[in-house]
C-alpha cells in the first residue's frame, strides 16, 4: 500500500493541463520475477517516475514505452521474457527467469475508469478490495478499452455500472474466490463479441499497528512501521513523549482512550508499557476484541504470570487466544537494541499475515512467491 500512496501523492502534483502521465502495472507473471503482479510505476512525460516494476532492469525500457503510449494516447501490453539466455533480451541480466506482462495505460484525469482515480478509493479502506482490469481484448469489444479498471463493490453495484453485464456472474464468483484466499489472478472469459482477459487484483489494507507505551523503545518501532507503509497509532501519555512522535505516528492517543481505538482483522497490537499492570489491563481489553495478533514485550515468565492471574479470575486463556498472543514477541534473530527488536517484531507480524514460517529463504523448498 505504501507504493500506491506514493504514486497517488505524485499523481496529485501533475498538472494535466500541461503534462501527461501513464501508469505501468505488472498484470501477469509466469515463473520468477523481482516484483509480482500489482507492482506499479507512475511515469510522467517529463521522464520522471515513482514506484517500480522490477529490480531496476525493466524500468528504463518501460519508461520509453510509456512515453510512446502517452504520445499515441493508446494503452498497450509489453511482455518481457527473461526466461532464456539471450544476452540482448531486456532484463535477462537480472536472472529472474520469468515472463512479465506490463500494462502501460495513459492517464486521463477526467476518465472515471482511470486506474489511479480508482486507487484513491482503496487506499484508506479497512477491508479487502478487488480491482478488475482488462488486459487483453479479442474480437470487437466496443464497451471497454484495454486497461480500463473497475472497483468491485458488489454484484448489485455492477448490475448498473459494469460495461459487460454477461460477465457479472463469472467475475463476481471469481472475485469472491480471490478475496477469500487473498490472492490476485488473471482469468480469461468469453463474451458474445470475443475473448477478454481480466486481471483480478486483491488490494489488502495496510497493517494498523497499535503501540501501547511511551518509552524510548517505541520510537524505532513507530519509525520502521511507517517506513514500510503501515498505519500506526500510539496509546500513551501525550505529555511525556517526544514531539517527533506526533509527526511519525498517524495518531497519538491518551491512555484513558486506548480502548476506543478501532480494531479490524488487519490490526495488531504491541504491549510495550514496561509496567505490569498497564500491560495486563491492555491485554485483557484486547482479548475481548477480534484482533489477530497481540505482541507482549518481556520474558515468557511475565506473560505466564498474566495467564495465571486471568485463570484465577475465571478468564483462562483459550487455545485460540494463546495462538494470537506472541510472547516473547518477535523472531529469534538475536536482537538486543530497540532498533533490532523493532526489526524482529515487525518481521514476525509480517510472517503472521503472510502465513509464512520466517525461516531462511535458502532453506525454502518452494518458490519465494506463491
Amino acid at each position: 500500500m505504501k507504493e500506491i500512496k506514493t504514486i497517488l501523492e505524485a499523481y496529485q502534483q501533475i498538472d494535466f493541463n500541461t503534462n501527461k502521465a501513464a501508469l505501468a502495472t505488472v498484470v501477469r507473471v509466469e515463473g520468477s520475477s523481482y516484483r509480482r503482479t500489482g507492482a506499479r510505476m507512475l511515469v510522467a512525460d517529463t521522464g520522471e517516475f515513482v514506484g517500480g516494476i522490477s529490480g531496476g532492469c525493466l524500468e528504463g525500457d518501460a519508461l520509453k514505452r510509456a512515453r510512446l503510449a502517452m504520445a499515441q494516447n493508446k494503452a498497450t501490453i509489453v511482455t518481457y521474457d527473461t526466461s532464456d539466455d539471450d544476452p540482448y533480451q531486456i532484463g535477462v541480466g537480472l536472472g529472474c527467469n520469468g515472463i512479465i506482462d506490463v500494462l502501460l495505460k495513459p492517464l486521463d484525469s477526467t476518465n472515471a475508469v482511470n486506474p489511479v482515480q480508482i486507487l484513491t478509493q482503496c487506499v484508506d479502506a479497512r477491508k479487502k478490495n478487488i480491482l478488475f482490469t482488462f488486459t487483453k481484448l479479442k474480437g470487437n469489444q466496443p464497451l471497454v478499452n484495454l486497461g480500463d479498471t473497475f472497483l468491485f463493490n458488489s454484484p448489485a453495484y455492477f448490475t448498473e455500472n459494469f460495461p459487460i453485464p454477461e460477465l457479472l456472474k463469472s467475475l463476481s464468483a471469481d472475485a469472491e474466490t480471490c478475496l477469500s484466499i487473498g490472492k490476485s489472478q488473471s482469468n480469461t472469459y468469453q463474451t458474445e463479441n470475443g475473448e477478454v482477459q481480466v486481471f483480478l487484483e486483491v488490494l489488502l489494507p495496510a497493517v494498523h499497528l497499535i503501540v501501547y507505551g511511551g518509552n524510548y523503545d517505541i520510537y524505532p518501532m513507530v519509525k520502521l512501521a511507517k517506513e514500510i507503509g503501515w498505519k500506526v497509532s500510539v496509546v500513551c501519555n501525550p505529555l511525556k513523549v517526544q514531539k517527533k512522535l506526533f509527526d511519525w505516528a498517524d495518531a497519538v492517543i491518551e491512555k484513558e482512550k486506548g480502548t476506543e481505538v478501532s480494531i479490524d482483522e488487519y490490526t495488531v497490537a504491541l504491549l510495550m508499557a514496561h509496567d505490569y499492570n498497564t500491560d495486563f489491563n491492555n491485554l485483557q481489553h484486547l482479548l475481548t476484541t477480534e484482533i489477530p495478533y497481540i505482541g507482549l514485550l518481556g520474558p515468557k515468565k511475565r506473560s505466564e504470570k498474566m495467564y495465571k492471574a486471568l485463570a484465577e479470575e475465571g478468564k483462562a486463556i483459550s487455545e485460540i487466544d494463546a495462538a494470537r498472543i506472541a510472547s516473547p514477541v518477535g523472531l529469534d534473530i538475536g536482537a538486543s537494541t530497540p532498533e533490532e527488536i523493532a526489526i524482529s517484531i515487525i518481521a514476525e507480524i509480517k510472517t503472521v499475515f503472510s502465513k509464512r514460517s520466517g525461516e531462511r529463504l535458502k532453506f525454502r523448498d518452494k518458490p519465494i512467491y506463491e
